[in-house]
């Protein structure tokens, strides 16, 4: 049975890969920093910042996919931005050096990035190949830029002979696993906040967890793709398509629209921060279409009925 490691693989986005690996007959471990439960996979605990007993598992695997790092989804003050940007770069670092060490080293290792450090724009998207890289002072953005670089940069300087690299730049994931941003944005749909966000022109660049999934596993088993991956639906929308959507689906017939002051207002009290929905990210998979993979949920409305039809599933058992 093949072997893929998951760094970091606890969180919304881990559980559903691993689920997913699992279903398609791999033997997954995930590498924690808390020493928990996931289901469908063997959990090994590790701190993400020094060698240990953990970096057995990287021995001989079909693949490693890294994950780890806090989420952003907070206030950015000086202690959590010192934690999301050493949380990443630190577990890239010690991972390299990891598979530096290993007598038969993973086949591929894809390390996680976003498609947050593509420029705030309303104009032509950012593909691979003439995306535009860079902060923008409109959209706030210069930390999650900033320290998408930083990994980046960590994850390609990792000297590990032998080990094909590729580095996925990863749009707003949607599925039906709980504590995804769909159920923040469903949650606020049904109780009348569903309206657009800002002037609503921003682009929202999104993907369905099944094609999230079903991409890294076509990526891990094709011999050719390295280098970098817009893992996104091929169809951006602005964030007021996204949210008549939701609440066309959802059955909301208004939503209350929220200008940016209310924004920003909003994001202090849940504590987070605006640039997280008012940043326009109009990012496409150029390569993924060239090379042949075939989106299963290429439009968004299709996407949205779909995890609603399996939450529904899932809360009936």
């Amino acid at each position: 049975m093949k072997r893929i490691v998951i760094a970091g693989g606890s969180g919304f986005l881990g559980r559903t890969l691993a689920a997913y690996l699992q279903a398609q007959g791999y033997q997954v471990v995930v590498l924690s920093r808390r020493s928990l439960t996931v289901r469908h996979a063997a959990v090994v605990t590790w701190d993400g910042r020094t060698l240990g007993p953990w970096a057995q598992q990287l021995e001989g695997a079909a693949a490693l996919i890294n994950m780890a790092g806090r989420s952003v989804n907070c206030r950015y003050h000086a202690r959590n931005r010192h934690e999301i940007m050493s949380s990443r770069v630190l577990s890239t670092r010690i991972l390299g050096e990891a598979v530096a060490q290993c007598r038969q080293s993973p086949a591929v290792w894809l390390n996680s990035s976003t498609a947050t450090i593509y420029r705030h724009t309303y104009g032509h998207p950012h593909g691979e190949v003439n995306g535009e890289v860079g902060a923008d002072p409109a959209a706030k953005d210069a930390f999650s830029v900033e320290v998408a670089t930083a990994w980046e940069n960590e994850f390609t300087a990792a000297p590990v002979p032998g080990c094909r690299k590729v580095i996925l730049r990863t749009a707003m994931v949607m599925g039906p696993e709980p504590g995804g941003v769909h159920d923040v944005l469903c949650r606020l749909t049904r109780i009348g906040l569903g309206g657009k966000m800002g002037d609503g022109r921003q682009f929202v660049s999104w993907l369905h967890a099944a094609d999230f999934c079903r991409a890294v596993e076509w990526i891990t088993n094709r011999d050719a793709a390295e280098g970098i991956y817009n893992l996104a639906a091929p169809h951006p929308v602005t964030n007021a398509e996204m949210m008549r959507t939701l609440r066309k689906v959802y059955g909301v017939p208004v939503g209350l629209p929220a200008a940016r002051w209310m924004l920003e207002a909003g994001t202090w009290l849940m504590r987070t921060e605006s640039e997280l929905v008012i940043k326009s990210r109009n990012v496409i998979p150029q390569r993924l279409l060239k090379e042949g993979f075939v989106f299963s949920y290429p439009e968004f409305e299709a996407a949205i009925r779909q995890i609603n039809q399996d939450t529904g599933r899932a809360a009936a058992t």
